[in-house]
Order: structure tokens, then sequence, then C-alpha cells
């Protein structure tokens, strides 16, 4: 069976809920003895302010095809079996799940580092954008990922990738750097002063 038949990846509509079961469902196998989950939640404050819901938008084909790009570097980061992501879109309420990962493997270290390492990366770099709605107006959120993220651009020094609109765009010193999109859009340091 190849990586990709071993991926489930599903950006779910507006008001289609997250069947934790099937995801998990989908990543078990008498190979393995780890499954690890993540399951992303609304909660019911933040910053002091009562939170109704949170609302998901997202650039679809880009969102799947960065999830893809995500599982491909985990698969070369860790020896995992299989791989599922499911993300709502629309209205989440306060005590529903908007985000879930699955991923199972022989041994749990690879299952724990890698589910981690998958939701850092969704929450960094996937174009899913989220609105908190509270009692008293709403505000678009960026992840704390991404901002740790967007810091970093522009930093010289080696290790330092310059990411541009979460890992889309990448600008690399070393080629060891992975995530979404890795990879497919690369420019010299040179290249980068023309671009600025």
């Amino acid at each position: 069976m190849a990586d990709e038949e071993k991926n489930l990846i599903e950006i779910l509509e507006e008001n289609i809920t997250i069947d934790m079961n099937k995801y998990i469902s989908y990543v078990q196998s008498p190979h393995c003895g780890a499954i690890a989950t993540f399951a992303g939640t609304t909660r019911d404050t933040f910053d002091g302010k009562e939170v109704l819901e949170l609302r998901y938008e997202a650039y679809v084909p880009m969102a799947i095809r960065c999830i893809k790009s995500i599982c491909s570097s985990a698969r070369s980061s860790w020896d995992l079996y299989s791989i599922a992501v499911a993300h709502r879109l629309g209205p989440v309420p306060v005590g529903e799940t908007s985000v879930f990962i699955a991923v199972s493997s022989v041994h749990r270290a690879d299952a724990l580092d890698a589910c981690k390492f998958m939701i850092d990366e969704v929450k960094g770099s996937v174009p899913i954008w989220k609105k908190e709605v509270y009692t008293n107006g709403e505000v678009w959120k960026e992840n704390s990922e991404f901002m740790e993220r967007r810091d970093e651009l522009g930093k010289p020094g080696p290790g330092h990738g310059r990411l541009c609109c979460g890992k889309k765009v990448m600008v690399e010193k070393a080629p060891e750097k992975k995530g979404c999109c890795a990879g497919k859009v690369k420019m010299d340091i040179a290249d980068e002063a023309e671009h600025q």
C-alpha cells in the first residue's frame, strides 16, 4: 500500500461534525501498537471574553495540498502506518471539535511525535482561517504557530528559512526544512533581494 493510500484528509463542509471513531478506525491496524490522536475543541473563554463559537473558512484545494505535504513530511521523519486529518469549516460551537488528527505506528514514540508535528504544522501553515465570536463582538485570529513563523521572517543566519504566507513559499538556506509545500518553491538568497 502506498503512503498516499494510508492518508485520509477531509475538510468538512459547514455543520458536518467530526466523527472521531471514523478516523481512529481508519488508522487502526493489527500491525500497529500505537494510535495517537489530537482533538482541537472550541473553549468557552479567551482572554476573559466569553466565546460563543469559532468560525472557520479555508481555501480548500490548497489546504488539502498542504496537509498532504505535511503527511509526507511526517512520514519522512517517523515510521508511520496511517494518518487521518479532519478539519471543520463554518461555525463550531463551544465544546465541539474543529480539528482531529489520528496517527498510527508500530511504536508510540513515532505516533506521539508525529501527531504533535501534524497539529503544529496544520495550525501554522495550512490556509484555514479562524474567527472567534464573543458575546460582545468577533475577531479573526492568527494561530500562535503562525505568529511564531511570521516572527522568523527575514532572520539571518543558518537554520532560519524565510517564510511567506505560512510555508507556502519558502526561501531556504539549508535543504533540511520540511512542512507544507516545502521544496515546491525555493529561492536562493541572491534571488531574495530581488523579491523584497
